[in-house]
């Protein structure tokens, strides 16, 4: 016979709802108030060289009129604060609150040096430039996982090649043949000049190789397109007209997008190692430093040679650790391979 059914527990009463009043959400911010002021009061703290910020209006809506300032002098004392007059025309044409100064001169006077001390700690807005530069190497570092490997190229036989190209009339930089370098070995490791959102990869069928070059209070990086079409003496007319259009601002805006792997070259700046910051939309970048004469070991005798250091950045993603390896020594065997170039001069 089956077993009696037990029966079933009495319901438990639900439980009735606290008294407590409900928590009201916090009000939102405030944002900050616009400075009301009227033209006389605002005259007045500028002849007075101070920030009209520090005053509280008395008239309607506080808002800041003249009497204000003028307390407002009276209770700094403001008579009684010692200045040069150029110091103070200084600071009219820099907006300082000479009120914020502290004096270097003879019983504290405010001295033309003081102002420009306060000059230089004033805060400035960052160029539109700057902004973006900004907004996408945090983007990179925040998304892309960055993985580095460096190597030193001996360039000692490419710089007398080099020379000689140069006494017959040809003029080729050293960053030329690291960029033609560059093309053919992405054309050799086709993973490294792809992109990735996360979840797929995408191969370019050509390399777009971007350059990146130094402009005033900021960086470009102009787009070689289809480098790999490009003869070495067609490669070196292009980098030199992107680069003049970069410094004197006249790049398109379709020629600064679009690149598929970027080479930065600080050679002429005198470092001997760097890493560059991977471009949102590619997969890496070459960091090229000086090339230095050093003592090298070559067929196991010490010889001064020159060597110069390239650092890979790669996204770890797409580019495992091997393959940045065997990609970046394929660059480094190219540049010390100087029959390659007699071939492609």
């Amino acid at each position: 016979a089956p077993a009696p059914v037990a029966p079933a527990p009495a319901a438990t009463p639900a439980p009735q709802p606290s008294a407590k009043p409900a928590v009201q959400p916090a009000p939102a911010p405030t944002p900050a108030k616009r400075l009301v002021i009227s033209p006389r009061a605002r005259a007045c703290a500028r002849a007075a060289c101070i920030d009209p910020a520090r005053i509280k209006g008395t008239g309607p809506n506080g808002r800041i009129v003249e009497k204000d300032v003028l307390a407002f002098l009276s209770a700094a004392n403001y008579d009684a604060l010692r200045i040069t007059p150029a110091a103070k025309r200084l600071a009219a044409e820099h907006e300082i609150d000479i009120l914020s100064v502290r004096g270097s001169g003879d019983g504290g006077r405010i001295m033309v040096e003081d102002i420009e001390r306060a000059q230089r700690r004033k805060p400035v807005t960052l160029s539109r430039m700057r902004q973006i530069i900004a907004r996408r190497l945090v983007e990179s570092k925040q998304t892309i996982p960055h993985f580095y490997v460096t190597v030193k190229a001996d360039i000692t036989d490419l710089m007398a090649f080099r020379a000689d190209l140069k006494a017959q009339g040809r003029s080729y930089s050293v960053n030329d043949f690291v960029l033609e370098a560059v093309i053919l070995s992405l054309e050799e490791f086709p993973v490294v000049n792809s992109v990735t959102d996360g979840v797929t990869v995408s191969w370019r069928g050509d390399v777009d190789l971007g350059m990146a070059v130094s402009v005033d209070n900021g960086l470009v990086v102009p787009v070689i397109r289809a480098a790999q079409t490009l003869t070495l003496a067609e490669l070196n007319a292009q980098a030199k007209a992107l680069a003049e259009k970069a410094r004197t601002g006249k790049l398109l805006p379709d020629e600064m997008v679009g690149s598929s792997f970027t080479v930065s070259n600080m050679g002429m700046m005198n470092v001997d190692q760097f890493t560059a910051i991977i471009n949102p939309g590619e997969t890496g970048i070459l960091a090229v430093s000086t090339g230095r004469q050093v003592p090298a070991v070559v067929n196991g005798e010490i010889k001064i040679r020159t060597m110069m250091a390239m650092t890979l950045s790669v996204d770890h993603r797409i580019v495992d650790g091997s393959v940045g390896a065997q990609f970046v020594n394929a660059i480094r065997s190219k540049l010390e391979n100087v029959e390659l170039w007699k071939a492609l001069v």
